[in-house]
């Protein structure tokens, strides 16, 4: 069983996503992410592409613009209100429409919450807080660039429990990325040694989650909704217990800052998107889903520079050239 990875962020869908392409062979389909058995409106990838790159952009942007412009620096709180707002939010449509009757073919009981949801929310807990926590010391296009880590994160772990074997292409692969990504932090500007620390965490905690997916719910199907309808309500439980620890009371007191309008806002753009990953799973293949994260992350990328300024050298343009190469190598390979 070889995991591989479809090179997603914008954190909560794109952590989702990942877990589809890693079982394709993707934000969260923490969970062996096949598409939903019961039917769904039909939607054209044409349509839905352009719909889930703009949503996954404008999550990452807006909460760059929380945290930087509006100076809101809580990444633990504003993730644990995304979670919030989710949980209650695919309850919702639970009700309302059949985008969520995928769970009803999940049989949740308190042996597989204790010894596979809550061990994969707590991984997943702590993904989605360090990765927040970089924009507070990174930029965002140096962040995506790192990223294209994941994968290789994802191998190291799978050879190292055994659950894949290394070869010769995969070894390429694992050489491509690592130097790609290499030269874009011998490129970057701005380099921030503790931010570099969080974000590098952050991809190790996600890539442990993916591969903890596949070795434990590797017979269930979930789609990015409905796994969001089981881990949301569990890392925001999570997330709740570690606010006295990091943040205290600080959010509440600054919430002035932002106003019902922007979190209200914020949280309905995050959830929409993982909405949009559904409709995108159940038209695109894992390589669609990989070659859509490339590019939006180009286009990302691009738009920090024009929106937030950051500065991209020649450097990090070929690193990440060959980093993104290598990305395109191991999906197209199927991770073999």
């Amino acid at each position: 069983m070889a995991p591989t990875n479809a090179h997603e962020e914008t954190e909560l869908s794109e952590s989702l996503l990942n877990a589809k392409s890693l079982s394709d062979d993707a934000l969260p389909s923490p969970v062996s992410a096949a598409p939903a058995t019961k039917p769904k409106p039909k939607v054209t990838t044409a349509v839905i592409i352009p719909i889930w790159i703009f949503l996954s952009s404008s999550v990452i942007i807006y909460n760059n613009y929380i945290y930087n412009t509006l100076n809101f620096k809580y990444p633990v709180f504003l993730v644990t209100w995304h979670l919030g707002f989710a949980a209650i939010g695919t309850r919702v449509l639970q009700r309302t429409t059949h985008l969520l009757d995928g769970t009803k073919d999940v049989n949740m009981n308190k042996d597989m919450f204790v010894k596979s949801i809550l061990p994969i929310g707590l991984l997943f807990s702590g993904s989605l807080i360090l990765s927040n926590s970089a924009y507070l010391y990174l930029s965002v296009s140096y962040i995506q660039m790192l990223k294209a880590f994941t994968p290789v994160a994802i191998l190291l772990i799978s050879w190292s429990f055994r659950i894949a074997e290394p070869n010769k292409k995969l070894a390429v692969i694992v050489f491509m990325i690592s130097t790609g990504v290499a030269l874009t932090s011998h490129g970057e500007l701005h380099f921030n040694p503790f931010g570099f620390i969080i974000q590098g965490a952050a991809v190790a905690f996600e890539a442990s989650r993916l591969v903890m997916i596949q070795i434990l719910l590797h017979n269930l199907k979930m789609d990015p909704l409905v796994s969001l309808h089981y881990y949301a309500p569990v890392c925001a439980a999570i997330n709740l217990l570690v606010i006295p620890f990091t943040e205290g009371l600080a959010p509440f007191y600054d919430l002035p800052k932002l106003g019902v309008a922007i979190m209200v806002s914020n949280a309905s753009v995050a959830f929409l998107l993982n909405v949009a990953a559904v409709f995108l799973v159940g038209v695109g293949s894992g390589l669609v889903l990989t070659l859509a994260g490339v590019f939006k992350d180009i286009l990302l990328i691009t738009g920090s520079v024009a929106i937030f300024g950051n500065q991209v050298t020649m450097l990090q343009v070929f690193g990440y050239s060959i980093a993104l190469g290598g990305l395109v190598l191991f999906k197209t390979s199927g991770g073999k």
